[in-house]
């Protein structure tokens, strides 16, 4: 597929033979940080969630050679680490990336819907926001984020929308 620059894309992997990615706690941590250090320079974000062995996130790319370049190198980065940090060699992702083009504004509430509930299966009393590693506490809280926050919150139509959508929509 051809990535287009401006375009609006849902990017994800998972581990190699469904493995595990995140290994404890600091690894989401560091993929988050090696992910604002490689690709959100390149990018604006709507959303993202980091499962144990899988991730997610809903993207635009606002500079398509930035993004190819770093984003090899977001992927050699952490997994190098996580390779030498937890003495495993090989492959920690199955195979390349996916991207995948969103090209339908009605689309994108519904993929970022689809992003923040992944973890509900991990959630004991189902609340999104115990679940620390996606992008949606961002857009309960009055902190500052990287998330492009108020553009997707005027999508769902407000906070209250968003929040709405989010607890009862069918994954």
């Amino acid at each position: 597929m051809k990535i287009e620059e401006n375009s609006y894309y849902h990017l994800y992997n998972r581990g190699n033979n469904k493995e595990l990615i995140f290994y404890e706690k600091e690894n989401y941590h560091f993929f988050l940080e090696r992910f604002k250090k490689h690709i959100y320079p390149h990018v604006d974000v709507f959303a993202y969630c980091l499962m144990p062995n899988h991730f997610h996130f809903f993207l635009r790319i606002n500079n398509l050679i930035g993004f190819e370049k770093e984003i090899k190198n977001f992927f050699i980065s952490y997994t190098k680490s996580i390779n030498t940090y937890y003495k495993r060699v090989g492959s920690l992702f199955q195979g390349r990336y996916k991207i995948k083009k969103i090209d339908s504004e009605s689309y994108y509430t519904r993929i970022i819907t689809y992003i923040h509930q992944n973890p509900k299966d991990l959630i004991s009393n189902g609340k999104l926001s115990d679940y620390k590693y996606s992008s949606y506490n961002a857009y309960l809280s009055e902190k500052v984020t990287l998330i492009q926050k108020e553009e997707v919150l005027e999508w769902f139509g407000g906070l209250k929308e968003f929040i709405s959508v989010h607890q009862f929509a069918k994954s």
